[in-house]
């Protein structure tokens, strides 16, 4: 990841799931990043703190626990990954058919994990971005967000959380571009990956398009690495082309 300035610190929330804990990977087998930062709510292993792999809990449902994880970082932050996201569990019903099958409770919990969460981590990590250089915020975002490319309807909760989401996302870059120009700020949308998220809706996902967690993560830092300014505020799939709003 040549766009990077050396010596710089990378994060990843949400790093015990799939995707997060592929990115985790993928940004410690490279050497842009003198520290890679590695939040969950919870991980499965005794992780081995080192100089340049750390590890610290955060809820993302819990505002005091993402201001402290934020102030617990050290060096010259440069990339925020957002890796967070449900689809269903831990109350959320599963998606919606019809919007006969909408719960209040249900898609509010969506909007609390999907939007509201990364809003908040948004508020608390990019004052850890420096003002000069390039740095990147980014947040899984998924290409059923998008209102213009709705063409099949249902998944009401899913859908309205991730709009709101790239709301934000396009609010944040313009407020943040006053501040800090070369900070860029984007959704990502990784395609399917085998993961718990997609897994029970992986049987009509033709075999090519259904991608592995390495990787999701190995295309995503390509597209971080190529991102430009001009692409702040946008959602970008795992091929580049940006995603219609």
């Amino acid at each position: 990841m040549r766009s990077f300035a050396p010596k710089s610190c990378a994060v990843v929330i949400g790093a015990s799931g799939g995707i997060g804990a592929a990115l985790v990977k993928a940004l410690l087998d490279q050497s842009t990043f003198t520290t890679v930062a590695a939040l969950a709510r919870s991980f499965e292993d005794d992780l081995e703190r080192t100089a340049r792999f750390q590890h610290g809990s955060i809820d993302i449902a819990n505002e005091n626990s993402i201001s402290a994880a934020a102030a617990r970082l050290g060096g010259d932050v440069r990339l925020v990954i957002v890796a967070t996201g449900a689809l269903q569990g831990n109350g959320i019903p599963p998606p919606e058919k019809t919007y006969r099958m909408i719960d209040a409770a249900g898609m509010l919990e969506s909007y609390r994990i999907n939007a509201v969460g990364p809003a908040i981590v948004a508020k608390h990590m990019l004052p850890r971005l420096t003002l000069s250089g390039r740095n990147v915020f980014a947040v899984l975002s998924a290409r059923v967000g998008s209102i213009g490319d709705n063409r099949s309807g249902g998944w009401h909760s899913y859908r309205a959380s991730k709009a709101a989401l790239n709301m934000f996302v396009r609010n944040l870059a313009i407020e943040t571009a006053h501040r800090s120009p070369q900070t860029i700020c984007v959704g990502l949308y990784p395609g399917t990956v085998d993961t718990e998220l997609s897994r029970p809706f992986q049987r009509s996902v033709p075999e090519n398009w259904l991608f592995t967690p390495m990787a999701a993560a190995s295309r995503l830092l390509m597209v971080i690495d190529g991102l430009a300014p001009s692409d702040t505020g946008n959602v970008v799939a795992w091929d580049g082309n940006t995603v219609v709003p």
